[in-house]
């Protein structure tokens, strides 16, 4: 009876960080399919459109180190009430000030409360479950994580299908509302000694990865070239020199860059950081894909690519253990090669291909990051003393961020430059007033094709050709990255474990007798199995 009570308590706080992690990641992605309604309503212009969405971005991408370091210090599930409580108060903004500008303060503030919630998600978990189930939760989380965005555009999609995109935010906002309160229902988990907040330290490194952030989510918008490119570029090295200075001087410092020397912990870094490069690389690229060259709306886009999320949701959870038998360095290696011959493999669809050929790419693409996500999430936690599990689930989500910002810039830049390469031809025999908007986009020159009727059909099918020849070119980009991160991991990352013991059996009362201490303290809340 002890050992169901308690179980039932542990499985309540897998299903609420998990919920609190979903609402969080999948806010990076609900807004994907909502902006052209929200350009007609609101009157926001591109450049504005995209920082509705990169502000969101950027903002817990800067302050999740912090985020975390504050849960260690405060508690965990203090903060992740906090981030929620802040996230839907600031959901709410642009239900009663639409105008454009009012709209990115409130995203922005949306990522600041996401910086508390996220890395609050996980070393919650890490710190209530020993280390016998430590692997099967981390497997749980990172499932979500990666296909938390696929669920915030079905969840997007199926709203905007019966109303407008304020029912997104007022979405969000009852979301994060309820899982606040249900949260107070958790045990409180924290670092014993209290330390200090580094302050300098959250300083330069929110002006390290804010400055990189912040040049990859402009190239998309200005070119690789552009002083808004530029400068964050420069900058982004010289904060993160300032960072490891000050981190090297201090006693307790916010991160011990010394950990990135750990193989596990380099290695999962890095891992981390390309899964979610390439995640939000092919959902930028391919859900235009689907839209513009196949016809499809929005939501029947989203549900195309919805069966990516079953094995990376069910490889997640199993490779802990498989990364325990194998070791690290193969189911990285392995995933991230899998990763980059899922992406060579969806670069060869195009305007004639069968959905069962674009499925099975989509797929092969997402075995490989359920097959690398939670190892490589693992491995931070692992190469991170207990009581800083706050600041290592911190590091695996600004990973995730900057991952998901340059793919993001490097996806988009791509498509970009592959569509001009070929349309440039095509534009220079229009005449004048045609040529921009036919230069911009798919979308735009395909809108002009139709205002010219069945002459403009010939327009028509060059801008597909071209978006088409573009969109091969990014996945290449995206497949060979991944590829040569696959090499780069698998000589670096360490291998299996020799001479482990294995852990034995433990009777169900004693079971029961251990896993009550989650339910009777509030300073030692070890699910120890």
């Amino acid at each position: 009876m002890m050992a169901t009570r308690v179980w039932k308590s542990g499985m309540w706080m897998v299903t609420l960080a998990c919920l609190a992690l979903a609402l969080v990641v999948g806010s990076m992605a609900a807004l994907y399919t909502a902006l052209p309604d929200m350009a007609v309503r609101t009157g926001a212009d591109q450049h504005q459109l995209t920082w509705i969405v990169d502000g969101y971005t950027l903002t817990l991408a800067c302050l999740v180190l912090l985020g975390g370091a504050l849960g260690d210090r405060y508690g965990r599930r203090t903060m992740m009430v906090l981030g929620l409580i802040v996230f839907a108060a600031a959901s709410a903004v642009p239900l009663f000030a639409e105008g454009p500008a009012w709209i990115i303060v409130a995203r922005c503030v949306c990522g600041a409360g996401a910086a508390l919630v996220m890395p609050s998600t996980l070393s919650l978990l890490t710190a209530n479950f020993g280390e016998e189930r430590r692997g099967l939760v981390v497997g749980v989380w990172a499932g979500v994580a990666g296909i938390g965005a696929m669920l915030g555009i079905l969840g997007s999609g199926l709203l905007l299908r019966f109303s407008s995109w304020s029912a997104i935010f007022v979405a969000m906002s009852l979301a994060g509302v309820a899982l606040a309160l249900a949260s107070f229902s958790l045990p409180e988990s924290q670092d014993d000694s209290r330390p200090p907040v580094d302050l300098l330290g959250a300083l330069t490194s929110g002006a390290t990865v804010g400055a990189l952030v912040l040049a990859a989510v402009q190239v998309p918008l200005h070119g690789w070239t552009h002083p808004a490119v530029l400068i964050p570029a420069a900058l982004a090295p010289l904060a993160a020199a300032a960072f490891v200075a000050v981190e090297l001087r201090m006693a307790r410092p916010l991160l011990d860059v010394r950990l990135f020397a750990d193989r596990g912990f380099g290695a999962g870094t890095i891992s981390v950081t390309l899964q979610f490069l390439v995640s939000f690389g092919v959902f930028m690229v391919y859900v235009q894909f689907l839209q513009l060259v196949f016809g499809y709306s929005p939501l029947r886009a989203a549900f195309a690519m919805a069966p990516m999320m079953i094995p990376m949701l069910v490889l997640a959870v199993i490779a802990p253990k498989l990364a325990e038998r194998f070791g690290l360095r193969i189911l990285l290696g392995t995933g991230l090669a899998i990763i980059g011959a899922g992406l060579l493999l969806l670069a060869q669809t195009d305007a004639s291909s069968t959905y069962g050929g674009i499925v099975l790419a989509l797929l092969v693409t997402s075995a490989g990051v359920g097959l690398s996500t939670s190892p490589a999430t693992a491995a931070i936690v692992a190469g991170t003393p207990e009581e800083q599990h706050g600041v290592a689930a911190a590091v695996n989500d600004a990973a995730r961020e900057i991952g998901a910002a340059v793919g993001i810039a490097v996806a988009g830049s791509i498509l970009a430059a592959g569509y001009a390469a070929r349309i440039d031809p095509v534009v220079a025999r229009l005449p004048e007033p045609l040529r921009e908007p036919v230069s911009d986009s798919l979308a735009a020159a395909l809108a002009v094709a139709e205002q010219v009727g069945p002459a403009g059909q010939p327009l028509a099918d060059a801008a597909v050709e071209a978006f088409v020849h573009g969109t091969h070119q990014a996945l290449v980009a995206l497949g060979i990255i991944a590829l040569v991160t696959a090499a780069v991991v698998g000589a670096w990352a360490p291998g299996p474990k020799r001479g482990a013991a294995v852990p034995q059996a433990i009777e169900p009362e004693q079971e029961a007798v251990q896993l009550s201490k989650l339910m009777s303290s509030s300073s030692d809340h070890t699910l120890d199995t």
